[in-house]
């Protein structure tokens, strides 16, 4: 069989929530997303006893158990509500966009995009972060990923094509791909990525809530060696159907610095904005995933 039975219901229970959550209006698509947070958290309890156990590692003592749950409960109803943001995305317009969020990144990236230069986007796992690609392009901004594959083909194609639908061309990772991103950078593109992702290789160690972890030096990289900015960007979810995305401080190469200390010194900086942002606001971070991003990659390289 060329697909896992895994895979195709996995693909069949995604495909079959994408066209009602398509047909719903958006609130009643949330209160179905929604729904499902609420069965897997309290019935199923999807990964809870390790998102609990992650958020106990990070804030020790600061929360008692209710408030723990409380943070593990908002975690998951956010990623629910992020996905039917995600299936949506295509046919989100500006005018809807400009009803729902409160951004204020955009000014200053549009006049990037006016100086004919581009950026790197460093939007962690808060809130809605699809949206703020999405009002990038909605904008006319040249926007576009870096991802790698899902370990469900299906839907790894399903989301690639989703997000493409929406205007955000994907470009997927690997050596080849090098080459394309700093041609997009170096025409003005401006590159979404993810920066609190663990890496499976040894990338770039830094401080990160409380331990070390080992994230990707291409942030950084792809920054220093096109001379862009990297701009971090923090979505919240301030409502079931509102939002808000900041901007801080860019962080720029220092030419003067060793290559490498400087890729350190710009990634835990990026990293440093995110921690603040998740202390300040436990429950917009997505505590579920997989790679735990302070688990050490064993060896150098993840068995």
């Amino acid at each position: 069989m060329k697909y896992r039975v895994k895979h195709l219901l996995e693909y069949g229970f995604l495909r079959g929530m994408a066209w009602v959550v398509g047909v719903l209006p958006y609130r009643i698509a949330l209160a179905v997303a929604w729904g499902l947070a609420f069965i897997g958290f309290h019935l199923v309890r999807f990964r809870r006893a390790e998102a609990e156990r992650r958020i106990r590692l990070v804030f020790g003592d600061r929360y008692e158990e209710r408030e723990v749950r409380r943070i593990a409960w908002e975690s998951l109803r956010n990623l629910m509500f992020t996905a039917v943001d995600i299936i949506r995305s295509p046919s989100l317009t500006l005018e809807r966009f400009q009803a729902i969020a409160d951004c204020d990144f955009l000014a200053a990236l549009k006049e990037q995009k006016e100086r004919g230069q581009g950026a790197v986007i460093a939007v962690p796992h808060m809130g809605s972060w699809e949206l703020a690609g999405r009002a990038m392009q909605l904008l006319g901004m040249p926007v576009f990923s870096v991802a790698g594959k899902q370990r469900n083909p299906l839907f790894d194609r399903y989301l690639n094509r989703a997000r493409e639908r929406a205007g955000i061309p994907i470009t997927l990772r690997g050596a080849g791909s090098l080459r394309e991103i700093v041609r997009r950078l170096e025409q003005g593109g401006f590159l979404a990525m993810l920066p609190d992702v663990r890496m499976r290789e040894e990338g770039v160690r830094v401080r990160f809530l409380g331990g070390e972890a080992n994230v990707g030096p291409g942030m950084a990289m792809f920054a220093r060696h096109t001379g862009v900015p990297v701009y971090p960007i923090l979505m919240r979810r301030t409502g079931w159907a509102r939002h808000e995305g900041r901007m801080h401080a860019p962080v720029l190469a220092d030419p003067g610095m060793e290559k490498q200390a400087d890729i350190q010194r710009m990634t835990q900086a990026v990293l440093d904005v995110v921690e603040r942002g998740i202390r300040e606001d436990p429950g917009q971070w997505f505590w579920y995933n997989k790679r735990w991003v302070l688990d050490p990659v064993p060896s150098g390289r993840e068995r």
